[in-house]
Parts: C-alpha cells; sequence; structure tokens
C-alpha cells in the first residue's frame, strides 16, 4: 500500500524539490553497495586493477548506487509506494570523496479522476556542479481536492 507524502494537487508545475544525497562518498560505503548488490566488479573497490589493468584514476561507484540513491529524493519528495517509473542516463564516474547533490522538477501534471500523474525529471550533481546522473520518473499520487474524489 502506498504512502504518499503529498497530494497531486499541492503540486506545481516547476516546482523542485533539493537535497544532499550523500557526502564525502567513502570507498566504504561503495563496498557495501557491492555487498548488498552483490556487484563485485572490481573497478568499484580494487584500487590496482581499477588504476593499473582498467586505467581509471581510482575505484568508482557503481552507477546504479547513484540511481539509488537519487531514486530516494523522490521517495522522501512525494512518497512511498507512488513510483510509477523510473529511469536514468549515466553521465559522469562518482569518486571517493565526491558529495551528491540531487534536484527533482515537476515537468508535467495531469488529473486523472482520483489520482493525478507527475512527470518530474531528476539529476544528481557532484561538488563541482557536475551532473552525474540526469532522469525521469513518473508518479500516480492521490488527488485531495474537494469534488475529486
Amino acid at each position: 500500500m502506498s504512502n504518499p507524502k503529498r497530494s497531486f494537487d499541492g503540486l506545481k508545475e516547476g516546482e523542485t524539490f533539493e537535497a544532499t544525497l550523500v557526502e564525502n562518498l567513502t570507498r566504504t560505503q561503495i563496498v557495501q553497495y557491492a555487498a548488498g548488490s552483490g556487484d563485485f566488479n572490481p573497478i568499484h573497490h580494487d584500487e590496482t586493477f581499477a588504476t593499473k589493468i582498467a586505467g581509471y584514476p581510482s575505484v568508482f561507484a557503481h552507477g546504479m548506487l547513484t540511481m539509488g540513491l537519487l531514486g530516494r529524493l523522490i521517495t522522501d519528495w512525494l512518497g512511498d509506494g507512488v513510483l510509477g517509473s523510473y529511469g536514468v542516463r549515466f553521465v559522469r564516474q562518482v569518486w571517493p570523496g565526491d558529495t551528491l547533490r540531487g534536484r527533482g522538477v515537476v515537468k508535467r501534471l495531469e488529473p486523472q479522476g482520483r489520482h493525478g500523474l507527475v512527470e518530474i525529471e531528476v539529476v544528481a550533481t557532484n561538488q563541482k556542479g557536475d551532473p552525474v546522473v540526469t532522469g525521469s520518473a513518473t508518479a500516480l499520487l492521490p488527488r485531495r481536492e474537494a469534488g475529486s474524489i
């Protein structure tokens, strides 16, 4: 059962929500994600492999870790159980020490009887302001205005 934090009628096109996703991402957090996801690709935890064999400057975070952090932004904003779709594009690597901020913007609102469809654009940026993940999501929220139920 869903647990929305917001009603459809309380949102406006152009409304934004921003939050810090992670401050100073640690290697330990990256390895913890590897354990939770089962993705032990050595580019994410083995410095020698990442630098000497794969040619990266260091190990880096899993793209899905960043996607998950950005997804949490949406559920923190709109509530649990309301996401209909969520997709992202991985733009840049996320390195140990990075601080990530997330931003969601309401792009379109479509009333649908007792509910409303919300289209959202999302982006995660690093401490330099560079996008690391971009994407979009839809959510179905209850309507609360008189006559909408």
